[in-house]
């Protein structure tokens, strides 16, 4: 069982903690192993929008496959939010150091931030929180106008319905993107991407098309994408010959073959493995790879 544990501020955006959340519950009614832990320094937080939400004080026993999420909060600057206390910043801490991931939506990376989660990473917030992020916090890097980042276990995301996005990517790396996919449908939600920022998972970049082929053949690729599958196979399970198919799925993916998507996302899982203690060469045999040399060539063509 895997938890995930929204730390709740006071004045925290609905949307912030409920995009989120249906991301990870939905996943659980699939059958996938999660549930759902709400902290916060006091038991009642009144969010932005008004509605008190009850919390509990006292912090879950967590492993490093859980994750802690900072969900933001209203406020004209940073400065003048709420901050956590000494016990979240040290759990916030500790979790990372010991293997686990944190994440933030909006205003939730000061949060971050002041646990010196943030120091020599990369990281986003709400565009209007920006500048002030980056002066904040000198020794981070604000990457602007995208919907999420990763870095070392640290992922923030920009803003509001952006929690979405970054809770799909995480199951993206974690489960596969058939799963992430399958959790955006059953949210009725469009698949999301960051368009040119190579943060964003393929499966998020290369979805916002509107061609019926193109998508079923990506499903199969998703499902099964460390397995090998010739361009005749996809073809025959999309009814359209393989010239066709290569023309179909350049136009809609912005250039991509279904090889290239492909890597994308093993390259994808591989440094997710990697990132997670897994070696190169374990990494590259896991998603399909006879060995590392593969894997270097596709990081070295991204980079």
């Amino acid at each position: 069982m895997s938890r995930i544990v929204f730390l709740l501020l006071p004045g925290v955006h609905l949307l912030d903690l409920a995009g989120p959340a249906q991301v990870f519950t939905t996943a659980a009614d699939l059958g996938l192993p999660y549930t759902l832990d709400h902290i916060a320094e006091q038991e009642l937080v009144t969010s932005a929008q008004g509605l008190p939400l009850v919390a509990s004080r006292h912090w879950p026993e967590l492993d490093p496959s859980d994750l802690i999420m900072v969900p933001g909060w209203r406020a004209p600057t940073l400065r003048a939010g709420p901050e956590p206390g000494p016990e979240p910043l040290e759990r916030l801490r500790a979790h990372h150091t010991g293997g686990g991931t944190v994440a933030s939506v909006c205003a939730g990376a000061a949060a971050l931030g002041l646990a010196g989660l943030l120091d020599g990473r990369r990281c986003t917030t709400h565009h209007d929180l920006q500048d002030e992020l980056a002066a904040r916090f000198p020794r981070a890097t604000v990457v602007r106008d995208v919907l999420f980042t990763t870095d070392d276990r640290v992922v923030t995301s920009a803003g509001i319905a952006s929690g979405i996005d970054l809770a799909l990517h995480l199951l993206s790396v974690r489960h596969g993107p058939a799963l992430a996919a399958q959790v955006a449908r059953n949210m009725v939600v469009y698949i999301r991407r960051n368009g040119h920022e190579p943060q964003a998972g393929a499966m998020l970049r290369h979805r916002s098309h509107l061609d019926d082929t193109v998508h079923r053949v990506q499903s199969l690729i998703d499902a099964r994408f460390t397995e090998p599958l010739p361009l005749g196979v996809l073809a025959a399970s999309a009814g359209v010959s393989e010239r066709t198919l290569t023309r179909l799925f350049g136009r809609a993916t912005g250039g991509l073959t279904p090889l290239r998507y492909q890597q994308a996302l093993r390259l994808e899982r591989a440094e997710h493995l990697i990132s997670h203690g897994a070696t190169r060469e374990s990494a590259a045999r896991e998603v399909g790879f006879d060995d590392a040399r593969m894997l270097r060539r596709l990081r070295a063509r991204t980079s």
